[in-house]
């Protein structure tokens, strides 16, 4: 073996050394997370049960400044609150263990996508370097936009409908810790993900796999798609709120014609 060659259990090396701080990174932002997440439980996880959550309160004015225009007296604007439950002996210290993991995650993400990325950098070459590089800064981008809609917007929505949606009058609506977290957990996770639609039509577009003609072509069908993703969100009658969802899903819908090539053969051009 020849003075600096590298082998393959040298890489190795290097990439457990990685892997090895990618982990204390998130232990210890797990630990500090778990310290401090009983506030931010009540501040922020907990907000959509109350009713002064931005978005409540922005209906609630939206609703007086259409009655004042109309000549109608304001509304009565009821006490929206939402009551948890916990049914299992040991859930509420289990959702304090795994969601401080899942806070940390999200938290530090940039973070141990950077430190894997300083193992993959020197194989790759400067132009490809430079795509990863606008690719990692535009998805970390997009992924916490999406996140921050489900916790703004859908997530809110959807617990106050499905809270005081009931089928039978006699069926009190009893919603425990565990199925509210779930739903918390998963909304803004899947948010998220949908957010990075943009980037992976992109990356599909300088791989000549897609172009901006299909956007044109099918964006009727993609009206009507949306439509009826933005209902199944929030199934209610308040076309209002059915708008407020569906806008983020064109406008990415949109954005992601925008930032593909007209023609396959733009892919080669840097």
């Amino acid at each position: 073996m020849q003075n600096g060659e590298t082998t393959f259990w040298d890489h190795l090396d290097v990439l457990r050394g990685v892997l090895i701080r990618m982990a204390i990174t998130l232990l210890v932002a797990s630990v500090a997370v778990f310290c401090i997440l009983p506030d931010i439980f009540d501040r922020l996880v907990l907000a959509p049960c109350h009713a002064d959550f931005p978005l409540y309160a922005l209906f609630n004015r939206l609703e007086d400044s259409a009655a004042a225009l109309m000549g109608a007296s304001a509304p009565e604007h009821g006490d929206f609150s939402v009551s948890l439950i916990n049914t299992q002996l040991a859930s509420q210290f289990f959702i304090h263990i795994s969601f401080s993991v899942q806070l940390a995650l999200v938290i530090t993400f940039p973070v141990l996508i950077y430190q894997l990325w300083t193992f993959v950098a020197p194989a790759l070459y400067p132009n490809e370097r430079r795509y990863a590089s606008g690719a990692f800064f535009f998805g970390n981008l997009l992924f916490y936009m999406g996140m921050l809609t489900a916790y703004f917007l859908i997530f809110p929505l959807t617990v106050r409908f499905l809270s005081e949606y009931q089928l039978s009058a006699e069926i009190p609506n009893t919603i425990t810790l565990d199925s509210y977290m779930d739903n918390f957990v998963s909304m803004l996770l899947v948010m998220g993900i949908t957010f990075e639609i943009p980037l992976i039509t992109w990356v599909l577009g300088r791989l000549g796999i897609l172009t901006r003609d299909f956007f044109s072509t099918y964006r009727r069908h993609a009206v009507v798609v949306l439509v009826v993703a933005a209902a199944i969100i929030t199934p209610t009658s308040d076309p209002f709120t059915l708008m407020a969802v569906f806008l983020p899903l064109y406008l990415l819908w949109e954005l992601s014609a925008r930032l593909t090539p007209r023609k396959a053969m733009e892919q080669a051009v840097e």
